[in-house]
């Protein structure tokens, strides 16, 4: 489907400016609930891995909401529809800063997690079409740095005031940042209309490609891995690094680097060779998780392990723009399911890792864990590369 094209003049850089403040918000609400279990688990009187599932209910929020919103918005503009769901995601962060108790909050973050695919996806299309066809990663990977951002600055600053104030004020911070987001988005992005051939039925039209389905498997599994790892993080650093609370957010805060060098390095191999860079960074992911039980139990290896298991976060913005290659005209719903799927894997990982945790197999488990997930993706990985090259044969021979 060929984007439809702002009525007035735009500047690309200002436009993804705004597109990136709203992944800094989802950035730091997404990564620092995780930062922030050990002191909502204390302060809601419950253990780490029942705090855990605050982050599976956010991820579950993704994932149903990403396809349902693309879906009922496709009539609509897509700036229309940023400022919408941003708006909702300022209210879902708000709620769960004044939630009352634990089953309150699990029902705001799944509120609150409702139009973050959503929000990737149409941005990831207002971003692509203000570039030419080879820099689509590199424009993709700008808005992603946003969220990487986050991780830099966003969720370090949230563990330190979370220790210092309470973990309900990250969400309050993040609720601001939303309504600047509405602001920014209001002023620079297109004022564009909905394609006029766009439905609901169109875009469902993206489920019946089976490619679609592989690229979606990719990210949820291959995906799990950094999730696994990042979730139990904090306590492992506590509990088996034995760094003192102070030291927690400076690995985060590298973390946060990793992926801001990922999402700068990788899209530009990725404009080159876009699948095989998804290939070579699922072995690359899974090689640094199976490091991480050796690498953590010295400050200096666990942060060197972790920066480089953060790298592999790029995969997104690999997978971002083969989805849209392959959906047709179903560009909207394929965008957003591609945050659906990483968002599965953001319930899968913590929830696989909790379960290695539970059994007794340590915090550490959570490596090799993730690795098995990240050689999960890979293998999804290839059968998509078989599938495309006997589909290739098919049309040749025709």
């Amino acid at each position: 489907m060929t984007s439809s094209q702002p009525k007035t003049h735009v500047h690309p850089g200002l436009v993804m400016l705004a597109l990136a403040m709203g992944g800094f918000a989802i950035g730091t609400t997404e990564f620092a609930s995780m930062a922030l279990v050990p002191y909502l688990a204390r302060g809601l009187h419950i253990d780490e891995p029942t705090a855990g599932h605050i982050i599976s209910a956010y991820a579950l929020g993704v994932v149903v909401g990403a396809p349902l919103i693309a879906v009922i918005g496709a009539k609509l503009a897509r700036r229309t529809q940023l400022i919408a769901l941003m708006t909702l995601f300022a209210l879902g962060n708000g709620l769960s800063a004044i939630a009352p108790s634990y089953g309150w909050l699990i029902v705001f973050r799944f509120l609150a997690g409702l139009p973050h695919g959503a929000y990737f996806g149409i941005a990831a299309l207002v971003a692509t079409s203000l570039v030419p066809p080879d820099r689509r990663a590199m424009a993709i990977g700008r808005i992603f740095l946003g969220l990487t951002t986050a991780t830099v600055i966003g969720v370090p600053a949230a563990s330190w005031i979370g220790q210092a104030v309470g973990w309900r004020s990250g969400f309050a911070i993040v609720a601001v940042l939303a309504l600047i987001t509405v602001a920014m988005v209001a002023m620079f992005a297109p004022r564009d209309a909905a394609h006029p051939e766009a439905s609901p039925l169109r875009e469902l039209g993206a489920l019946k490609n089976g490619q679609v389905w592989l690229l979606l498997a990719i990210s949820a599994i291959g995906f799990g891995g950094l999730f696994c790892v990042y979730t139990y993080l904090a306590t492992t650093l506590t509990a088996v690094t034995h760094v003192s609370p102070g030291f927690v957010p400076i690995v985060f805060a590298v973390f946060g680097i990793g992926m801001t060098v990922g999402n700068i390095v990788v899209p530009w191999f990725a404009d080159k060779a876009l699948m095989p860079t998804g290939g070579a960074l699922l072995l690359f992911s899974a090689a640094t998780l199976l490091l991480f039980p050796l690498a953590a139990h010295s400050p200096a290896l666990v942060m060197i392990d972790v920066f480089f298991i953060a790298i592999a976060g790029s995969l997104g913005v690999v997978l971002q723009p083969r989805l849209m290659d392959v959906a047709g005209d179903a560009q909207q719903l394929a965008a957003a399911l591609n945050h659906s799927a990483f968002n599965t894997a953001n319930a899968l990982g913590p929830l696989l890792g909790g379960f290695a945790i539970d059994a007794g197999w340590g915090w550490t488990s959570t490596g090799p864990v993730g690795a098995c997930l990240a050689l999960g993706g890979f293998a999804i990985w290839a059968v998509t590369m078989w599938d495309d090259r006997r589909r290739e044969q098919k049309l040749a021979v025709a």
